[in-house]
């Protein structure tokens, strides 16, 4: 099922009541880049951080089951790579200690490793396998590494309002190998430039996900964060929400904690 976007402009839009000073770009493919790289570069120099948070999943009866975590992140260098970071569950007690470490690239291949507490060993992720879900969630692994600016192709389809706030649309087309999804639809607000939800496209072209992000919040260093987050899979009706606590920046966590040779050692 083909998403299709009205590209017409808001009456606000036409007559200049933006939140940010007009772009300069010329097509719809730089003006695309510019809205999501205004996006990505609201919420640079946040360092390190660390936040808890619950994993809510729902199957397509309704029944749901609770996973506690914690994500660690160390931000990149620059927009030539990407962060690094360290997710690791606490509850429940069958999948406690089960850690993913990744190491996020941009068109080379991300580096990931899964810690399994039961085997007791590491499990490099092959490129191949990163469009899997991630322990039972509807989130793929390669959801916690393509978020970086530079492994999509953006074009700039039109605006669209969301309960009364005007958007951006962008399209964006992976361009690292093995991604699970043809494109993505991404609608980035114009007040903060925070992105609201994302369609992912599945390989053949049809609808597979949405991911809606909410309850966004502005912390002292300037940058915000999305205290939830929805993914429903449109072709099972399964459903997987994470929920954050406050984050907790500038924690004094270096390269040294994302070393894949720590991952057995963290419980």
């Amino acid at each position: 099922m083909k998403r299709k976007i009205n590209t017409s402009l808001t009456i606000a839009l036409a007559f200049g009541i933006a939140f940010a000073a007009p772009l300069a770009a010329s097509t719809p493919q730089e003006q695309g880049f510019e809205i999501a790289a205004r996006s990505d570069r609201s919420d640079v120099g946040f360092g390190d951080s660390r936040v808890k948070l619950q994993m809510i999943l729902s199957n397509a009866a309704g029944q749901q089951s609770t996973r506690k975590l914690e994500i660690a992140t160390l931000e990149k260098p620059d927009e030539s790579v990407g962060d690094k970071s360290l997710v690791l569950f606490d509850t429940p007690r069958d999948i406690e200690g089960t850690a993913l470490l990744s190491h996020a690239r941009i068109l080379d291949p991300d580096d990931q490793w899964l810690f399994l507490p039961a085997l007791k060993r590491v499990k490099r992720i092959a490129s191949s396998n990163k469009s899997g879900p991630f322990v039972g969630s509807e989130f793929a692994f390669e959801d916690f590494t393509a978020i970086e600016l530079n492994k999509f192709d953006y074009r700039y389809i039109g605006t669209e309002n969301i309960d009364g706030m005007p958007h951006d649309v962008l399209e964006r087309l992976p361009r690292y190998e093995n991604s699970g999804y043809s494109m993505q639809m991404a609608w980035v607000d114009q007040h903060v430039f925070q992105i609201r939800k994302v369609e992912f496209y599945d390989r053949r072209g049809d609808l597979l996900k949405v991911l809606e992000l909410g309850d966004y919040r502005q912390y002292d260093n300037g940058v915000w964060r999305a205290h939830r987050l929805s993914m429903e899979n449109v072709q099972t009706n399964k459903k997987t929400d994470l929920v954050y606590q406050d984050y907790a920046f500038d924690v004094g966590i270096s390269d040294k904690d994302f070393v894949k040779g720590r991952l057995s050692r963290l419980r």
